[in-house]
């Protein structure tokens, strides 16, 4: 694919989305409300109309080639690229399904672990401090601090002893 094509091809999807956006905002009230300002779906209409208008000009401007980007023929990205892409992609589907059935931190511990060591080839100190305490951090942040409970799934059971303790 080559740069002018993906130009184009993004700036078609952001349209689409924006439309569907568009559509779903405006079922709820995106007027004025009486004493409450402005209605639920105002921000993402607004927000949604003018991604619809960039993407749109995007295209008008892809068909006049108006820009570096809608003349160049250049590969948009090499293989190695999209390997790399590819990985991180399904490095992050593994988190999101890691969440589903062992809870946020030991997914999160796995998915930084599998990022820092393989993905970006740091040390085994490095690489340990930063996946048990990014974890730990969330967790005072969330959990103490703010008391917003993050899914914990078959985990639940080992945060008991940490309940007792904070609250």
């Amino acid at each position: 694919m080559t740069v002018r094509t993906a130009e184009l091809l993004m700036a078609v999807v952001l349209a689409l989305l924006s439309v569907g956006f568009i559509v779903k905002s405006a079922e709820l009230n995106i007027g004025w409300v009486e004493g409450r300002g402005p209605g639920a779906g105002a921000w993402p209409f607004w927000l949604s109309l003018g991604m619809l208008a960039a993407s749109l000009l995007t295209i008008v401007r892809w068909f006049m080639r108006a820009t570096p980007e809608s003349r160049s023929s250049e590969l948009y990205m090499s293989r190695s690229a999209v390997s790399i892409v590819g990985t991180a992609v399904a490095a992050l589907l593994a988190l999101l399904i890691g969440i589903h059935f062992i809870g946020i931190y030991f997914s999160l511990i796995l998915f930084l672990i599998f990022f820092i060591r393989i993905m970006g080839r740091q040390s085994w100190p490095t690489t340990l401090a930063i996946s048990l305490l990014t974890p730990v951090f969330i967790f005072c942040l969330f959990e103490w601090a703010l008391t917003i409970p993050l899914p914990k799934a078959i985990s639940e059971p080992l945060f008991y002893p940490l309940y007792d303790l904070i609250y």
